[in-house]
């Protein structure tokens, strides 16, 4: 959602649709930010689409991607960020990975899991 780095500034939640970019905030920490607020950090579901633009070219070549892709926000169960991006190819990068300057716009929220239907019991005779 927010990696654990950005949780001392502050945040709110991502709306689709709505153009990000990425930004280096004062501790270093790569974070989503909204251009007109870069100073609040933007917390993506995971799960999530969005659309990257301006993927640096080292990435391109590194990860076999193109400048612009549609890729799914999740969690990383390894290194110190776990804030990460899965492309339509499986390579997967964590968020820290990406420059400052790249394009993101959510373009489907992930699912919230439904509340489970309430079981219906029986009695038999």
């Amino acid at each position: 959602m927010c990696d654990y780095s950005l949780e001392m500034y502050g945040s709110r939640p991502a709306r689709e649709s709505e153009p990000y970019e990425t930004v280096r905030f004062p501790s270093g920490s790569i974070g989503l930010a909204s251009p007109a607020d870069c100073g609040a950090a933007v917390c993506v579901q995971y799960g999530s689409r969005l659309r990257l633009e301006n993927i640096p070219l080292h990435l391109q070549g590194s990860l076999r991607v193109k400048a612009c892709e549609e890729v799914t926000f999740m969690r990383l169960d390894h290194g110190a960020y776990r804030d990460g991006l899965r492309f339509a190819n499986g390579r997967e990068i964590s968020i820290q990975q990406l420059n400052s300057g790249v394009s993101a716009v959510v373009i489907q929220m992930a699912e919230q899991a439904p509340t489970p239907a309430r079981a219906t019991v029986f009695e038999t005779a």
